[in-house]
C-alpha cells in the first residue's frame, strides 16, 4: 500500500485544478442519454460520473492539505486558475442528472454546496488571478479555461432550474437565484470573449497555445442556452414574467453561436495537431473539449423541444454519440495515464 501511495503522491502533487471537467463532461452526456431514452446507458455513465466526484474530492483535499503551495501557485496562475471552477460546474451538472434520477434531496445539498464555491471562487479565482503580481501582464496567459467563469455561472442556473419543480417552498428565491446567475453569465461570457480575443491579437500566439480549452468557448454558450430554456420552463413568477422575451431571444442566439463555432473549432483542431504536428496525447483539459460536445448535443436537443423544431433536437442526437465516442476515447487515455502512474518508479514527494 505503501509503494502506491509513492507513486500517486506526484499525480497528486501536480493534480490540474480543471480535472473535474472530467465530472462536467460525463455528467452531461449522461444527461444526454437519460433524454434519449437509453436509460441503462445513462446509470452506467452517471456511476462513472459520481465514482469520478468522489475521487476527484479525495485528490483535491489531498492536495491541499499536503501541498497547499502548489495548490497557491496554481490559482495565482492566469493560464491554469480558472480551472478551479470546473468544481461547480462540474457539481452543478451532477446535481442536475441527479434531479431527473429522482434524487433531490441530493440535488438540493450539491445545489447548495455548489451555490457556496460559486460565491467564493467567483470572486476569488478571477482576483487571484488579475490582482496578483506577475512578470508579464495576466492578458498574456488568457486562454479557453478563462470561460470557466462563465460555465459556472450559467452551471448555477441550470442546476436551480432542475430543483424549481420539485420544491414546495421557496421557489421564487430559486427562480431570483436562476435568473442572477444566468445574467451574470451572458454578461461574463462578454467579457471573457472580449479580454481571450485581446491576448491573441496583442501577444505572440502558437499552435501550442491552442489548447483544448478553447472549446469551452462554445460549452460557455450551449450552458447558456441550456439554462435559459430551463428558466422558460420554471413556473410563472413575476421575474419570469419580465424576462422571458429576452431570454427567448438571447437562448436562441446562443445556441447560433454554439453551432458557428463548431465549425471553427474543428479547423483549429486541424491547424494545431495536422498543419503543425503537435501529437494528440491524453491530458486533463481534452475532458474540456468533451464537456462542450456533450452540452451542446444537451442544449439542442432541449431547444429542439422547446420550440417545437425537429432539426434541431436531432442535430442534438446526432452530436451526442459524437460526444459519448469522444468520452470513450479520452477515458480509454485517462485510465492508461492511471496504469502507467501506478505502475511508475515512485518518486520523492
Amino acid at each position: 500500500m505503501r509503494r502506491v501511495l509513492d507513486r500517486i503522491r506526484p499525480a497528486v502533487r501536480g493534480l490540474a485544478p480543471g480535472y473535474f471537467a472530467l465530472v462536467m463532461a460525463t455528467g452531461i452526456i449522461a444527461t444526454g442519454m437519460a433524454g434519449e431514452g437509453r436509460h441503462v446507458l445513462a446509470k452506467v455513465v452517471v456511476a462513472v460520473t459520481i465514482a469520478a466526484y468522489c475521487v476527484l474530492i479525495v485528490l483535491t483535499l489531498w492536495r491541499v492539505e499536503r501541498y497547499p503551495h502548489w495548490v497557491a501557485e496554481d490559482l495565482t496562475d492566469p493560464g491554469r486558475g480558472f480551472g478551479f471552477l470546473t468544481f461547480v460546474a462540474g457539481t452543478n451538472v451532477l446535481a442536475a442528472h441527479l434531479a431527473i434520477m429522482g434524487y433531490y434531496h441530493w440535488t438540493a445539498g450539491l445545489v447548495a454546496a455548489a451555490g457556496l464555491a460559486w460565491l467564493l471562487l467567483g470572486y476569488v479565482v478571477p482576483s487571484a488571478a488579475f490582482l496578483t503580481r506577475h512578470a508579464a501582464s495576466p492578458l498574456t496567459a488568457a486562454n479557453g479555461t478563462w470561460f470557466m467563469w462563465v460555465v459556472s455561472s450559467q452551471s448555477v442556473a441550470v442546476a436551480a432550474t432542475s430543483l424549481e419543480p420539485h420544491v414546495g417552498v421557496g421557489r421564487q428565491v430559486i427562480a431570483v437565484v436562476a435568473v442572477l446567475t444566468w445574467s451574470v453569465g451572458v454578461f461574463l461570457y462578454g467579457l471573457a470573449g472580449i479580454l481571450v480575443v485581446l491576448r491573441e491579437m496583442l501577444y505572440d500566439f502558437q499552435a501550442e497555445d491552442l489548447d483544448p480549452s478553447y472549446w469551452i468557448a462554445m460549452g460557455a454558450s450551449s450552458i447558456t442556452v441550456l439554462a435559459g430554456a430551463g428558466i422558460l420552463d420554471m413556473s410563472d413568477t413575476p421575474i419570469i414574467d419580465s424576462m422571458h422575451d429576452l431570454v427567448t431571444g438571447l437562448t436562441v442566439m446562443c445556441w447560433a453561436l454554439s453551432t458557428w463555432l463548431i465549425p471553427a473549432l474543428v479547423g483549429a483542431l486541424w491547424w494545431r495537431h495536422v498543419a503543425h504536428h503537435i501529437p494528440l496525447r491524453y491530458d486533463a483539459v481534452l475532458w474540456s473539449m468533451i464537456f462542450p460536445l456533450g452540452m451542446y448535443a444537451v442544449a439542442s436537443m432541449y431547444l429542439g423541444d422547446a420550440e417545437h423544431l425537429h432539426f434541431i433536437r436531432l442535430i442534438g442526437e446526432v452530436e451526442l454519440w459524437v460526444a459519448f465516442a469522444a468520452a470513450i476515447a479520452v477515458f480509454v487515455g485517462l485510465l492508461h495515464r492511471i496504469g502507467t502512474i501506478l505502475l511508475a518508479r515512485p518518486q520523492e514527494s
